[in-house]
């Protein structure tokens, strides 16, 4: 067996080990609030930074375009890491840690709904964010890996998966939202 070959059979147990351990009451409860926000036409902003960013924004394109292209009323999804002149105006502005909560200052109204992707639940923004959706009364999703940090506490769903690896933290992030994205679809 080669070294990558080696490397490949323990990211896959690695992998198998997270997808085992993901909550399933709470990823059920994160995929019927997401079809209530369809349904009912509130609008659903999606979080996170670097890698969890651009899971943000894949799966913000994957509901906004891929689930309900061909139906109406289509979701309506923002991911909040996707304007680089907002963030930055914000960033520098306001600080880092509020390039969430002031956008949903702006953006959010009474029933929306907030999923946040972090791996570490430390993340300063992140933790915001939650802090200014529990004041304000908007539920909060975050999917979360190593210990689910303080957002583990701070959301209203922790969907918590147990695993000391980034990458495979972003990984659960994008398939929990691609297995919601096909059930939808249905």
């Amino acid at each position: 067996m080669s070294e990558f070959n080696k490397f490949s059979e323990s990211y896959f147990a690695k992998l198998n080990t997270a997808l085992q351990s993901i909550p399933r009451e709470s990823v059920n409860e994160l995929a019927e609030d997401i079809r209530r926000v369809w349904k009912n036409k509130m609008q659903l902003f999606i979080i996170g930074n670097g890698g969890s960013a651009g899971n943000a924004i894949h799966l913000a394109n994957d509901y906004l375009y891929g689930i309900s292209r061909d139906k109406t009323p289509r979701i309506r999804v923002n991911a909040l890491a996707s304007n680089s002149s907002v963030i930055t105006c914000l960033a520098n502005d306001e600080g880092y840690e509020n390039i969430f909560s002031e956008q949903l200052k702006t953006l959010a109204n009474k029933d929306d709904q907030l999923l946040a992707f972090s791996g570490s639940g430390n993340s300063p923004n992140i933790l915001k964010a939650l802090e200014w959706c529990k004041e304000n009364n908007i539920k909060s999703h975050a999917i979360l890996g190593y210990s689910g940090g303080k957002a583990k506490k701070l959301c209203d769903n922790p969907i918590h998966i147990p695993i000391d690896d980034m990458q495979i933290s972003e990984d659960i992030q994008l398939i929990v939202g691609h297995m919601i994205m096909q059930w939808l679809c249905d």
